[in-house]
């Protein structure tokens, strides 16, 4: 496994982040305790949830299946960067004022729930899942101070923000001599490159870690094609993967990239995961395997080298939008 910065930060994280959404309502315990085994085993030592979860009435059960899984013991918790997130709504019943969002109040009810569901004294990097409008960064960050200084979080990070919101909370954090945003968790892939023209960037200037999330798209840049074609793809090919691959011009561009892997011997998938490891400012993409052959298959991923020739090859096929502001002008 080969390792990384994040960031401005002195934290060394794995070039992968072993993503669990799907621990609960798709992998039973037992099984994504065997793939968090085997991914520690790996070197993979950063690991991404969240506090919904589990979601609908099952809301919290991804971080209670990691908390159990800490349990075990043999020194596992203190070898793994644990990264979770507030925003959602999280009480039971109707919407309830303040149990979601950002606010100072729901901020501290928030940390020590997922505490108490992960089995731990602490979080290693505590990521804001949106943005608050309605609640100021200097709220937000007096919040994040406490915690910190309580030893309860080390680090914050963010996910799904816009490039002027990055620069917004650290430019708020430096007024307060506070450390800031440390990550950023967006989408990123071959398809879905819009982040480069401002969130990456702004990113980069502050210091931020880049890590990306949904790397083949939702299963579109993992041979979606192939096995809609071969007819073992219902999995890979319901929902948004299914109607994308209904729009000529998208799957036209998928079966190129597909044609371009087979003529090099490789991997669709592991190929959509080498690409986002080569990209400026990326720090690690984010796996969310359901079975340990999905792992497996990521894991390969980090010994893939794409040459120039190859890297220009997807260009052609995935042009990104260009820097900014010469993406909206010229």
């Amino acid at each position: 496994m080969e390792y990384t910065q994040l960031g401005r930060t002195g934290l060394k994280v794995s070039r992968l982040v072993l993503g669990t959404m799907n621990f609960g309502p798709q992998t039973d315990e037992a099984d994504s305790h065997t793939i968090m085994d085997t991914a520690l085993a790996a070197g993979v030592n950063f690991f991404d949830t969240a506090n919904v979860y589990g979601f609908d009435a099952n809301k919290g059960r991804t971080e209670e299946i990691i908390g159990t899984w800490f349990a075990k013991g043999d020194g596992r918790r203190d070898k793994t960067v644990l990264a979770t997130k507030v925003n959602g709504y999280m009480a039971e019943g109707e919407p309830w004022p303040n149990h979601d969002k950002l606010s100072a109040v729901n901020i501290r009810r928030a940390v020590e729930a997922s505490l108490k569901r992960l089995g731990t004294d602490y979080i290693d990097i505590y990521q804001f899942h949106h943005v608050d409008r309605a609640t100021p960064w200097e709220e937000i960050w007096q919040a994040i101070d406490v915690l910190v200084q309580q030893g309860k979080i080390l680090y914050a990070g963010s996910s799904n923000f816009a490039g002027w919101h990055i620069a917004q909370a650290n430019e708020a954090a430096a007024r307060r001599g506070s450390l800031g945003l440390v990550s950023e968790q967006c989408l990123y892939n071959l398809i879905e490159r819009r982040a480069e023209m401002e969130v990456i960037p702004a990113a980069e200037s502050y210091g931020l870690g880049v890590i990306p999330w949904s790397p083949l798209h939702g299963g579109l840049l993992g041979g979606a094609v192939r096995k809609q074609r071969e007819g073992g793809g219902a999995r890979s090919t319901s929902g948004r993967s299914a109607e994308a691959l209904e729009s000529e011009q998208q799957r036209a561009s998928i079966q190129a990239y597909e044609d371009l892997c087979d003529k090099y011997d490789m991997a669709p998938g592991d190929v959509g995961l080498a690409w986002l490891l080569t990209r400026p400012g990326v720090t690690s993409p984010i796996v969310g395997p359901r079975t340990q052959e999905q792992l497996d298959s990521a894991l390969r991923a980090i010994e893939l080298k794409l040459s120039e020739e190859f890297l220009t090859a997807l260009d052609e096929i995935f042009p990104g939008p260009g820097p900014s502001p010469e993406a909206f002008a010229w």
